[in-house]
């Protein structure tokens, strides 16, 4: 009877690098988010993590479908831009760059006339 050494795994395949929001780019999202809490406009928010993309989901309330999600695609930082804001709908409402330029898109929902 002979003993082998045992196998190692290949951890570099199985475990890969997820794409999160860092501490500046949440600062500049949770600030938005105050102000529309503030307004009245949004409740609740949800942050997912994942392999190719993190995303920011706003909702008006806990149980329904996100108003927008604000996305980081680090894949499309050479062409279009890594940030977009996606309506609930699907569409893309902004992509470019800059975050902060991006959500600006989100600010002009926060401006109404006053009656």
């Amino acid at each position: 009877m002979t003993v082998q050494p045992p196998t190692p795994f290949p951890i570099h395949n199985t475990l890969q690098e997820q794409v999160s929001f860092d501490r500046k780019e949440l600062s500049v999202i949770l600030a938005l988010y105050g102000r529309m809490v503030a307004a009245g406009e949004w409740r609740d928010y949800g942050i997912a993590a994942l392999r190719d993309m993190a995303v920011f989901s706003v909702f008006r309330r806990t149980a329904e479908h996100p108003l927008y999600r604000i996305e980081k695609r680090p894949k499309l930082r050479t062409r279009q831009g890594m940030y977009s804001v996606t309506g609930m709908d699907g569409q893309v409402l902004r992509r470019g760059h800059d975050l902060a330029a991006v959500i600006k898109v989100l600010e002009k929902k926060l401006i109404r006339p006053i009656d």
